[in-house]
């Protein structure tokens, strides 16, 4: 199988992904596009037009930079989906949604309860100011 048909079945079914309702088609969507990426860096750096950098070196030596390019595309990747999960769980209403234990109809608009101000602020956050 080649690499340009991997690669379009891959961004084919990425943009598909992307273009569909719900957040976890869309992560799903970014990492197939990320691996197609990686597959189009791997396939760049090619043996067939390149040759050797050193002469005691092989012919069949592979070349670092596309392997670097990749796992640096891996590490960027990575990041992207692990932050899209994050929102996609402060969306779901996980721990992270906002929503408090104390509940919201006690509060006053300025972060305390039942109007107590603990901190000594007045109402006005930690440093004083409105906010």
């Amino acid at each position: 199988m080649s690499a340009a048909f991997v690669v379009g079945v891959l961004v084919a079914a990425g943009v598909f992904l992307l273009l569909r309702p719900g957040l976890l088609r869309v992560v799903l969507g970014f990492v197939l596009l990320g691996h197609a990426v990686n597959v189009v860096l791997l396939a760049a750096g090619g043996l067939g037009r390149r040759t050797a950098a050193l002469e005691e070196v092989g012919p069949d030596t592979a070349d670092p930079l596309p392997q670097a390019f990749v796992l640096t595309a891996i590490v960027i990747t990575f990041g992207i989906t692990v932050h899209l999960l994050g929102l996609l769980r402060r969306d779901a209403g996980g721990p992270t949604s906002g929503a408090d234990s104390a509940g919201e109809a006690d509060t006053d608009g300025a972060g305390t309860v039942g109007g107590d101000d603990i901190g000594g602020t007045g109402g006005h956050g930690a440093a004083g100011w409105p906010g």
